[in-house]
């Protein structure tokens, strides 16, 4: 079913969303940041954008989930991705301008009004694509999208005639969820005060949309994505990650090698508790599956690009809290697949934050992130994994010096696995 489109919804529920959340951080934060008036608009409006810092998790991670419910709105409305899109843009320009008396960021305006596009996108395919698959009692379905997105859990209880879904057109993807225990094996804390070396860990990743699958095109932006989000008992979010084609198309090599290629958004957060780093970048690159035989399957994807990212560490004694800058990074990953009974995975992450549209003083880091996971299928969709995670920080400041951080740590993952099992996608 076509879904009905309407530009004026959306716009009034950003609008209206803004307002609600004006009003309850007034009555509820300290301070007077909220208590916004047409003085404080008509300054703003006059105002230079300026770089400001408030706490890394509001700036990096509040700010982007801000920014997917404007784009939740529009698109469960019926817009396009890039329509929701620019309705993000203007929400979170319409909140830096009238939802805080502080002069408007332009850092929280990629943050929000870009990197919630693409997180925000993620969540609508998810809960579009529970609603559209998921088994069992309907409400629970309902309930579960509104969890995943709540606007559009918003929109198809409020208007009955925005009830249609994009539609999936039948990806190929691989699911996972987890619960893990996880120790430290390396510890090198630097500024840090201090750590909690165990960790309890939830974990939920997709790939949604995989190459190779016969019929299924990559004419919208993020009909390829990939998400994962870890829960920690240590620091709340461990990471929020999340990389979509936005331009692309498909080719293939050969008779054993399909993939995509094009130009992705990404937007990342990651808290390993010694340092955190969060990104909103534009990046080139592929993503592709080469069958190595006839029960082996190697996926892989390579990423190269530029980003706004901010970094620094957690808890320091007299280190800036963290650093703006532009950052080229890259991203590797790699699946090999064994066929319906294990799978390692190999990925391995670079942000190097340069004095480039740097706030406050110059100085540059590199952050480094590399996990390896090997995961055996036990029974049905039950498996069993073993993770090594690690994460480097190697920051210099001219008036600090330099500074480097380390973390290395060993979890045992119990893994559902999807109806997908590993997600090798067969076309031959």
């Amino acid at each position: 079913m076509q879904a009905r489109k309407s530009y004026l919804v959306p716009a009034l529920e950003i609008v209206g969303f803004d307002l609600l959340l004006n009003q309850f951080n007034r009555r509820v934060l300290p301070g007077s940041d909220f208590d916004t008036s047409l003085a404080s608009v008509r300054r703003n409006l006059r105002s230079s954008w300026v770089v400001e810092n408030d706490p890394f998790r509001v700036n990096q991670l509040g700010h982007p989930y801000q920014g997917s419910m404007y784009h939740g709105f529009a698109r469960s409305a019926g817009l396009s991705y890039w329509e929701s899109s620019l309705y993000t843009f203007a929400g979170s320009a319409f909140w830096e301008i009238a939802g805080e008396t502080t002069q408007p960021s332009w850092n929280d305006q990629i943050a929000s009004g870009v990197g919630g596009s693409f997180l925000g996108e993620a969540l609508y395919r998810m809960a579009s694509l529970l609603l559209e698959r998921g088994d069992g009692v309907r409400l629970w379905r309902e309930a579960g999208a509104a969890a995943i997105s709540p606007a559009l859990g918003f929109n198809r209880l409020a208007f009955n005639r925005f009830d249609a879904i994009v539609a999936s057109r039948n990806p190929a993807y691989y699911s996972r969820a987890a619960i893990a225990l996880s120790g430290t094996t390396q510890n090198q804390q630097g500024a840090t005060q201090r750590i909690k070396r165990g960790e309890l860990l939830g974990d939920f990743s997709l790939d949604y949309g995989l190459p190779g699958k016969p019929g299924y095109s990559y004419d919208r932006p993020f009909d390829y994505f990939s998400f994962q989000a870890t829960l920690s008992s240590a620091n709340g979010f461990e990471n929020v990650m999340t990389r979509g084609l936005l331009l692309g198309t498909d080719y293939e090599l050969g008779r054993n090698y399909r993939g995509v290629w094009g130009l992705y958004g990404s937007y990342d957060y990651i808290a390993p508790q010694l340092f955190r780093v969060s990104s909103t970048a534009l990046s080139l690159g592929t993503t592709g599956q080469w069958w190595l035989s006839n029960g082996v399957a190697l996926q892989g994807t390579a990423l190269g690009g530029i980003g706004y990212t901010a970094a620094g560490t957690i808890r320091g004694t007299g280190e800036q809290d963290y650093h703006y800058g532009g950052a080229p990074q890259v991203l590797a990953a790699l699946r090999f697949i064994f066929g319906e009974r294990a799978s390692l995975d190999i990925i391995g992450r670079q942000y190097f934050v340069s004095s480039v549209a740097a706030s406050l003083r110059g100085g540059h880091e590199n952050i480094t992130r590399a996990d390896v996971a090997f995961t055996v299928r036990i029974y049905k969709q039950h498996a069993l994994a073993v993770k090594y995670l690690w994460n480097r920080r190697e920051a210099t400041y001219p008036d600090l010096g330099d500074r480097t951080q380390t973390r290395g740590t060993l979890g045992i993952y119990y893994t559902l696995l999807g109806h997908d099992r590993f997600g090798a996608v067969e076309w031959r």
